[in-house]
């Protein structure tokens, strides 16, 4: 048998495709499914149970065992209590993001090499490679679904034993491949959202943890217009849900006000106060394990489904980093990650404050 790979199956296509692709090159692979969630996985949102039996389909198909591990009360004190303190600052977290550096690439890495794996893989898209003694986090080959992202707080040693079989491949391959392969998820739709929540509405989840303090909607100009439910339970950018209507362009959420509890709002996607050429951001975390230097050049993103935009450092420390756009930047959200490039090469990044 090759070198031990575990690889995490989610249930979905592409860590079936990835764990089918180490198959065939010979390594001795070990599928792992994690579960990361428990306190309501019985209603009708949680789609835990239905995944672990498209996984365990998968790998028997591809013929490799599947263990399935528990990871949730690890998740909830690393990840969603995390979640919990900066919604209720006002900030909106991305927990994706902190899953991957503490859980997928943390705990189920200890737990891998327990297994006797010297490596573990994921079906993202993006890739690894080494340059000058370090390595590398590049972009995925299929832009639409590059994943660097959600990856950019991983370091030296995590993408050390690292593989991303799908870094190379289009989406369109894998799903080739998995149906060649009589995968029997190969048609199975992509997974969107947070993953503790699922299909749910969001702000009936929020719901459950976070108290309700009502206060004011207001203009820019200051002028009461309405009423909100807590601020905990909007973002920056938002359209729907603000409970305003009436003439004029749709209103959109330009900014929270903690000390008075009041929500600023603004009309038509474009306006002013919805567009920042600067932002701060701290908590950094830097792939190379160096900042990058004042006054360089790079591009960045202030959130996933977004196009890159060049930027200058105008700040670097060990209490993080500020940027100035070359464009404008719309709805730059506090708690959201920045996250740095060079071409291919993801850099790391921030946690905008």
């Amino acid at each position: 048998m090759g070198e031990r790979i575990v690889v995490g199956m989610s249930g979905g296509v592409d860590s079936a495709v990835a764990a089918l692709l180490l198959k065939r090159e010979g390594y001795d692979v070990v599928g792992l499914f994690m579960k990361n969630w428990e306190d309501d996985d019985n209603d009708a949102y949680c789609s835990t149970r239905e995944d672990l039996i498209d996984a365990a389909a998968a790998a028997d198909v591809i013929g490799i065992e599947l263990e399935a591990v528990n990871f949730s009360a690890e998740y909830k004190d690393r990840v969603f209590a995390e979640f919990l303190r900066e919604y209720q600052a006002g900030r909106t977290p991305n927990p994706d993001v902190l899953c991957n550096a503490e859980i997928k690439f943390k705990a189920f890495l200890d737990h891998a090499i327990d297994l006797g794996a010297t490596r573990i893989a994921t079906g993202h898209y993006a890739r690894v490679s080494q340059k000058n003694g370090l390595y590398e986090l590049h972009r995925g080959a299929d832009a639409s679904k590059d994943q660097s992202y959600f990856l950019h707080r991983l370091n030296q040693s995590q993408l050390s034993r690292v593989l991303f079989p799908l870094g190379e491949l289009e989406k369109t391959e894998a799903r080739k491949m998995a149906a060649e392969a009589h995968l029997p998820n190969h048609a199975k739709k992509d997974s969107t959202g947070i993953c503790f929540i699922g299909e749910r509405p969001f702000r009936e989840f929020l719901n459950r943890y976070l108290p309700r303090d009502p206060g004011a909607i207001v203009t820019s100009e200051g002028k009461r217009i309405g009423n909100h439910i807590g601020l905990s339970f909007y973002t920056i950018g938002q359209r729907k849900g603000i409970g305003l209507g009436g003439p004029g362009d749709a209103w959109y959420v330009a900014d929270k006000n903690m000390e008075t509890n009041s929500l600023v709002v603004v009309q038509g996607h474009d306006h002013p106060r919805l567009m920042k050429r600067s932002l701060r951001a701290q908590d950094a975390s830097w792939i190379s394990g160096d900042a990058p230097e004042q006054g360089s050049t790079h591009s960045a993103k202030t959130r996933y489904r977004q196009a890159d935009s060049a930027c200058i450092v105008t700040r670097s420390d060990e209490e993080g980093i500020a940027l100035e756009f070359a464009q404008p930047q719309w709805a730059v959200t506090p708690g959201q990650s920045v996250v740095l490039y060079d071409v291919a090469v993801c850099l790391g990044g921030a946690v905008i404050s």
